[in-house]
């Protein structure tokens, strides 16, 4: 009978192991090396807000997702994801489709987030939000303009857009709150400026050892209907200009923005190198130039109006 079982082990060819197996080991998605070019490449001379493009790892479990013209960030955690910013109507699939393409699910995406309150950021949160079942974090100015879809008065572009599809908040932002997700934090940054309710946020990624603080800075440009004037609101204008002032002092070692041209970033990621102490200085400083520039065109009774982001 021994025999047998012999006979028939060796026929099944059965190995028992010896001590524990080697360790698998992580090959994280669209590393940046790799597809930091394909993303340049994709989107040389492009800021079309639904123009494909390829998804990229930014560093440790923060992804580009969006469009050429339109980010979207995704943060990946143990308990679950946090994306922040969805795009128009149009540019959620595209979005849903670059987070497939990593190897996550939309459905992990749990929270939702925004910059700031503008149809080519937020068109498309209320599709991302149907697709995930994910809850919708965002600031009170924002989620008034969520409940109807419509800029607010106060809104320097307010007329500019379409209206886009209303979407459910369900957890109201301030400056300095944190939001928690399992073993992610981020902390939200109230920048009023470009909308009354944008927000910025900065978090630590970490891999390998190696963890970068990261601030996804928001517009923060002077761009308006063609009758507003930023110096007839004195209170708006420094808050405007108190906003300017936090993201230049953030500890930033890789900024991302809204619009990828406004922080370079078909250049950098041409060069898979995003990592920059002083990016954020330099970004308020820019901020600082452009607002100045506008608030003198006002004071000559130049035209103002802006039609094109950033």
């Amino acid at each position: 009978m021994f025999a047998s079982l012999a006979f028939l082990a060796a026929a099944q060819q059965i190995v028992v192991p010896l001590g524990k197996p080697p360790p698998q080991v992580y090959h994280p998605p669209a590393v940046i090396q790799t597809n930091g070019p394909l993303f340049a490449a994709a989107c040389k001379d492009w800021d079309d807000w639904d123009k494909p493009a390829p998804p990229v790892r930014i560093h440790a479990n923060t992804y580009l997702v969006g469009t050429c013209g339109i980010s979207s960030i995704l943060i990946t955690g143990s308990d679950g994801d946090i994306l922040i910013d969805g795009g128009t109507e149009k540019g959620a699939d595209l979005i849903a489709s670059n987070i497939r393409k990593l190897g996550f699910r939309v459905t992990d995406v749990k929270i939702l987030l925004h910059s700031h309150e503008h149809i080519d950021h937020v068109g498309g949160i209320s599709k991302l939000q149907r697709m995930s079942g994910a809850q919708l974090y965002a600031s009170a100015p924002a989620a008034k303009v969520f409940a109807t879809g419509a800029a607010g008065t106060g809104d320097p572009q307010a007329g500019m857009q379409k209206p886009f599809e209303s979407a459910r908040v369900d957890r109201i932002i301030k400056d300095g709150d944190e939001v928690r997700l399992g073993d992610l934090m981020l902390t939200a940054v109230a920048t009023p400026g470009h909308t009354p309710g944008a927000l910025s946020w900065h978090w630590v990624s970490c891999y390998s050892g190696i963890c970068r603080t990261i601030v996804y800075a928001d517009s923060l440009t002077p761009v308006s209907r063609d009758d507003y004037r930023f110096s007839d609101h004195p209170e708006y204008l420094a808050a405007y200009r108190a906003s300017i002032a936090k993201i230049a002092a953030l500890d930033c070692e890789i900024l991302l923005t809204p619009h990828p041209s406004a922080s370079d970033m078909v250049n950098r990621l041409a060069l898979a190198k995003v990592e920059n102490p002083n990016a954020c200085k330099d970004y308020a400083a820019g901020l600082t130039k452009q607002l100045d520039e506008r608030l003198a065109k006002e004071a000559a009774g130049q035209p103002t109006g802006e039609t094109k982001e950033p």
